[in-house]
């Protein structure tokens, strides 16, 4: 099992910027791929980003790239997402989860890939 404990959230306006860390404990290794999804009510959770504990390409979601950055810090267990130019589409509930067991490629297309999941920070945008 891996225990996740996201951080970070908060209100920012337009435009404006948020870094989310997660903390992973228990049974990591540097091939765990933390991945990070949001969700709002009434939608279904979607993919954000998602990279290796130990390092590796990243993975953006296509809405993400170029504002969205994801790394890693394996020493301390934790993955960061930081978050610029946010928008009120991005208000969400944000999650970070992991999947032990991945050979192939690190992302966060499919949520049933994540065993374990964080409770998840709020993330609230205004205009």
């Amino acid at each position: 099992q891996v225990q996740l404990v996201e951080s970070g959230g908060g209100s920012v306006q337009t435009g404006g910027s948020l870094r989310l860390s997660c903390l992973a404990t228990g049974d990591t290794s540097i091939s765990t791929c933390v991945g990070w999804f949001r969700q709002t009510p009434g939608k279904e959770r979607e993919g954000v980003a998602a990279i290796r504990l130990g390092g590796g390409s990243p993975y953006y979601a296509d809405s993400m790239k170029g504002r969205f950055i994801i790394s890693e810090d394996y020493f301390k267990r934790t993955v960061s997402l930081r978050m610029n130019s946010l928008e009120p589409e991005d208000t969400a509930v944000y999650y970070c989860a992991a999947n032990r067991y991945t050979t192939g490629p690190c992302t966060a297309v499919r949520e049933s890939d994540f065993e374990n999941w964080g409770q998840g920070t709020q993330v609230t945008v205004s205009s």
